[in-house]
């Protein structure tokens, strides 16, 4: 029943973030990276997990560029088989290989194995609660739940925030969701 709420509500907010124009993406976008700074400076954190935004994701670009620039140490997804992730250390955005699924990593094997200070976490539907609704292969609830002690936080546009995301057992909470 669950799965089957998720796949509908999957489908609906595809569309819903697809029919964003380009300059409210450019604002949303801008609006997430200047609160990502803003708690990257105030905590202090020297480790970054980031994806590198693919497809019609909220475009985290500029909040990459300055965790390099300030030597916070950016660690990013590979997408391997059965719901696994392989977590490669960014040098340069444009030394990167594209991946599964559309996704894009880093170049070359530097693998990060150490624990996190900040995991920023794609996803289709956010809720207040926590709640997170992501691409449905479990990628994230399983590595999310390896890094106990990060802080856990989900990006995206404003439609993206609904009032409840139906969660199952596996899923992991997020400690909160900003939005542009």
């Amino acid at each position: 029943m669950i799965s089957t709420q998720k796949d509908q509500l999957r489908k609906e907010m595809f569309e819903l973030r697809k029919r964003l124009s380009v300059e409210q993406r450019k604002r949303a976008s801008e609006k997430v990276c200047d609160q990502l700074i803003d708690l990257v400076k105030d905590k202090n954190l020297k480790t970054v997990h980031c994806f590198i935004p693919m497809g019609q994701e909220i475009d985290v670009r500029s909040f990459i560029e300055y965790c390099l620039a300030q030597s916070v140490i950016v660690v990013c997804p590979k997408t391997l088989k059965k719901t696994q992730l392989k977590h490669l250390v960014l040098r340069d955005l444009n030394a990167v290989e594209n991946g599964v699924f559309g996704t894009v990593y880093p170049a070359g094997e530097r693998e990060f194995t150490d624990e996190l200070d900040l995991i920023i976490v794609p996803g289709l539907a956010f809720d207040i609660q926590g709640g997170r609704l992501g691409y449905g292969g479990g990628y994230y609830d399983t590595f999310l739940a390896t890094q106990p002690n990060a802080i856990k936080i989900g990006v995206g546009f404003e439609c993206q925030l609904i009032s409840e995301v139906p969660m199952e057992e596996h899923d992991v909470s997020l400690i909160k969701f900003i939005a542009g």
